[in-house]
């Protein structure tokens, strides 16, 4: 192998672009086939501890599907419960924790549509007046 023009031996150059301009092309592939996965990179900052224990638990198998159910008890998509919607009419966020969700049916019944209502914003409900109203919604 010949030294470079540099002096440098080293791969033969199979790109007229630079290895910083390379590594950026590259870099944006990756982000489009993450972003056409459906998949996006989410900064969080942790205790280093947490941290720790956070890229031990994402290594598990069983991680996506756990965390999936952890984000269903703790989060509710406004969007997919007509209702809840028609409560919502003036916020601006997607999701709504969901004790504030219970909350706002809860002094709100009189306002819900209870015979057009669809069996899984009724499940939801139930399920919410059991984790947070001791089985009763009380209205």
């Amino acid at each position: 192998m010949k030294p470079d023009r540099t002096g440098r031996r080293g791969r033969p150059k199979t790109s007229p672009l630079s290895r910083r301009e390379q590594l950026q092309l590259a870099k944006r592939a990756q982000r489009e086939r993450e972003r056409d996965a459906g998949t996006v990179v989410v900064p969080l900052k942790l205790a280093a501890n947490d941290a720790r224990r956070l890229r031990a638990a994402m290594a598990r198998p069983e991680f996506a599907r756990r965390l999936r159910g952890l984000l269903d008890d703790a989060l509710v998509e406004i969007a997919a419960f007509e209702n809840l919607a028609a409560l919502c009419w003036n916020r601006r966020e997607r999701y709504l924790g969901a004790e504030e969700a219970f909350r706002l049916y809860e002094r709100n019944w009189r306002l819900v549509d209870q015979r057009r209502m669809k069996p899984t914003e009724r499940a939801l409900i139930e399920r919410l007046a059991a984790r947070y109203g001791n089985g009763v919604l009380n209205v």
